[in-house]
């Protein structure tokens, strides 16, 4: 167990010390990227008190051919650390651990975002965006591992507790990982070992990069629910490779198009699949997806579906939920 979630698992298994806010971008970087007035003050608000164990700091992208959207933060260059390392010590005053997630959006943008091409696993549509990429080849690939590697050391230098790698909602490592958009004939293509190939060299740099007490977290997309696209038992194999290659927690999100279940809104619909890969790993799992309600989300922890919970729309509406749970819970 690394150090990152130490305080998350000690006393009672209850929400309040295995709440996590999961990343949702909120659009509010200055227009290169940096952290702007507006940043600081969103995750000030929702890391008031130290209610929330852990705070993921929205997908950041690692170079400019992965930016997804206007105003996304940047992980890109060293030119970003002064600002983060703010953003990273106002979180920790608040009480609250934090992590960056990185992530390159692959065929999930477009030439008007990046200035470019995009580019993917193959040339085929992203089904969430209809962008048709250009696909890499092997010396790109390397390039790509590299920008992930010294993306994570940045914001290891800014001072956050952890890094996460971005492998869901259509995303570039998701669409590696997808038969839906990878249709590659060469060692990256075909069976899962070889769909995670780029996912295991991403995480082998990354490591050598933040050494080896720095936590890495990594989000899965692990099920595409479509015909066709990963399945849960793919996952579970690429979630047992992840563990041994030495990610610290993997946080589960689903859908390629999106992340939710079509015809699914109980709370906490990916339960099934963190169910699922709690079997086969022994690192913590998180789980999200749809959970509004503090009774559920602790009726879900007492059930062991996953290790901490994710609480993401909820507290992206009401900067409140975490005290009102906390409280609400304490007098049951």
């Amino acid at each position: 167990m690394t150090y990152l979630l130490e305080p998350l698992q000690t006393g009672a298994l209850t929400l309040h010390n295995r709440l996590v806010m999961p990343p949702m971008a909120t659009s509010k970087a200055e227009e290169d990227g940096k952290v702007s007035p507006d940043i600081l003050n969103y995750y000030n608000e929702k890391s008031a008190g130290g209610y929330i164990g852990l705070i993921i700091i929205e997908h950041s992208f690692i170079q400019q051919a992965g930016k997804a959207s206007h105003n996304q933060l940047s992980i890109a260059d060293d030119s970003v650390i002064e600002k983060l390392t703010e953003l990273s010590a106002l979180i920790h005053r608040n009480g609250s651990k934090s992590v960056m997630q990185i992530n390159h959006a692959g065929s999930g943008t477009d030439e008007k975002i990046t200035g470019s091409v995009p580019v993917g696993a193959s040339a085929v549509a992203n089904p969430r965006k209809g962008t048709v990429p250009r696909e890499l080849d092997q010396n790109e690939l390397g390039e790509i591992v590299e920008a992930f590697a010294a993306a994570a050391a940045r914001v290891k230098a800014a001072g956050f507790d952890g890094v996460e790698i971005h492998s869901a909602h259509g995303y570039f490592l998701n669409q590696f990982l997808s038969p839906l958009t990878n249709q590659r004939r060469d060692e990256y293509g075909g069976a899962i070992q070889n769909r995670i190939r780029l996912h295991l060299e991403v995480i082998a740099a990354v490591r050598k990069a933040v050494g080896e007490e720095f936590p890495i977290l990594l989000r899965l997309g692990a099920s595409d629910y479509t015909a066709g696209g990963t399945t849960i038992e793919e996952s579970q194999f690429a979630a047992q490779q992840f563990e041994r290659a030495g990610v610290s927690l993997i946080d589960i999100s689903g859908g390629f198009n999106g992340f939710s279940i079509p015809g699914n809104s109980s709370q906490g619909y990916f339960a099934p699949l963190t169910e699922a890969i709690k079997k086969v790993v022994t690192v913590p799992v998180l789980l999200t997806g749809g959970i509004t309600e503090p009774l559920a989300a602790e009726q879900l922890l007492a059930e062991g579906k996953a290790d901490l919970i994710g609480v993401a729309r909820a507290i992206f509406n009401d900067s409140t939920w975490a005290s009102r749970a906390v409280k609400l819970l304490s007098e049951k």
